[in-house]
């Protein structure tokens, strides 16, 4: 059986799991297969993995599904609980999957501070631009102008770029991809589970029912479509004027 299929992941999948509970056009399910992908053609021991998530869309992703140890812990922490447990048990593969509200708001503090002490874990930021699960409030990561539940005048302020943020803190592998550049991400996870020190993914994912309809963009065909137009790749990004860059969002590997 050809590893990193459909056929040759379902081991990795708890029984009963499915339907998933993430909305219709949820990015949230490309990237639930993706780590799985990763994991099966790299012949990782599932057994010696734990998975982390805090509160959110996100924190779904490996619990209930994963078919291994998963900690769904209280939100914003899933960084800290990662690190006591890497701590406690080296020889654990940890990774810590969580959205950009619950990792970078009020989780903040924890990321950019495994960063820092370049803790041995792997951190997968599925960045939707909003809070999906709890309403649509505003994150971090909200693009300035955007609407949300919280901003419905649109949002005021500038928002994070994840990627150069936790790269400036001193994560010692950093990537930034999209649920539609679906096998240049599944490299990168590879590249990230392979990786001695902190590595950190943001994943940009779709959320239609929160995000793209308060933002004139609510079909998943659209949200998918707006990733692969708005995506740029570093190489490409250094061909184009700072005019040309305007709204668009860099990929690639900014640390690795």
């Amino acid at each position: 059986m050809k590893r990193g299929t459909t056929a040759s992941i379902v081991k990795y999948i708890r029984p009963r799991t499915f339907p998933t509970p993430f909305c219709a056009g949820c990015g949230h399910g490309i990237l639930l297969g993706a780590i799985l992908r990763a994991i099966d053609e790299l012949e990782l021991d599932f057994s010696q993995m734990l998975f982390v998530s805090g509160i959110g869309c996100a924190g779904w992703i490996p619990s209930p599904h994963y078919n291994t140890d998963t900690l769904h812990v209280t939100h914003g922490r899933p960084v800290a609980f990662a690190t006591g447990a890497k701590l406690f048990n080296p020889q654990l593969n940890v990774v810590v999957i969580g959205g950009d509200g619950d990792i970078a708001s009020i989780g903040g503090n924890h990321l950019i501070h495994a960063a820092r002490r370049n803790v041995d874990i792997t951190v997968i930021c599925a960045n939707n631009l909003i809070y999906g699960m709890t309403g649509g409030q505003v994150t971090p990561t909200t693009p300035r102008g955007a609407h949300t539940r919280t901003t419905p005048a649109g949002n005021p302020e500038s928002p994070f770029d994840l990627a150069r943020l936790v790269a400036a803190a001193g994560a010692t592998y950093v990537a930034r991809y999209s649920v539609w550049h679906v096998r240049p991400l599944i490299a990168s996870i590879k590249k990230a589970l392979q990786h001695t020190g902190f590595s950190f993914i943001e994943v940009l994912s779709t959320c239609p029912t929160q995000y793209g309809r308060r933002n004139e963009n609510p079909t998943p065909v659209g949200m998918l479509r707006a990733l692969k137009e708005n995506c740029v790749t570093m190489e490409r990004a250094k061909t184009m004027s700072l005019e040309e860059l305007t709204g668009k969002t860099i990929i690639g590997e900014f640390v690795g």
